[in-house]
């Protein structure tokens, strides 16, 4: 009998501060675990997404966006790489905000660099996903 009560799942309510974290974590990177006073994994964390971002777009990377439904499957193509770059929360909504980073130009394509670039910028979203569950984990008390 007790071994099925370890086996059943137990569900428990993730509190407020673990979503503010999370939150917060995604806006900013790094804010989540600095705000629950972590500066070491803030820095370790955040600061990789910090530098894989700007090292993004010193090597000519593009950020992805959804183009709308004139290209067909093309702009179906253009999300899950626009949800890798969405992940790096602010700093996406800032570019798109001012139109940096999302031109189609034919000579940034040709740099050398280019394709390292968008995936940089990639990169940093998604590990800026994994930081915030992190982030999200340690206030909800699951991890230490």
């Amino acid at each position: 009998m007790q071994k099925e009560k370890s086996k059943e799942l137990v569900h428990e309510k993730a509190p407020s501060r673990a979503w503010i974290a999370g939150i917060a974590g995604w806006l900013v990177p790094g804010a989540g675990h600095l705000m629950q006073g972590y500066w070491v994994r803030a820095l370790l964390l955040g600061g990789a997404v910090w530098i894989c971002f700007i090292c993004g777009f010193m090597m000519g990377g593009h950020l992805f966006k959804f183009s709308g439904t004139e290209q067909g499957l093309t702009s179906i193509l253009q999300i899950p790489p626009m949800i890798g770059n969405l992940g790096t929360g602010m700093l996406y909504i800032v570019c798109w905000l001012m139109g940096i980073g999302f031109a189609n130009d034919t000579q940034q394509a040709a740099l050398a660099t280019f394709e390292y670039g968008w995936t940089f910028l990639i990169i940093a979203g998604l590990l800026n996903y994994l930081a915030m569950l992190d982030a999200f984990d340690l206030a909800a008390g699951r991890k230490s």
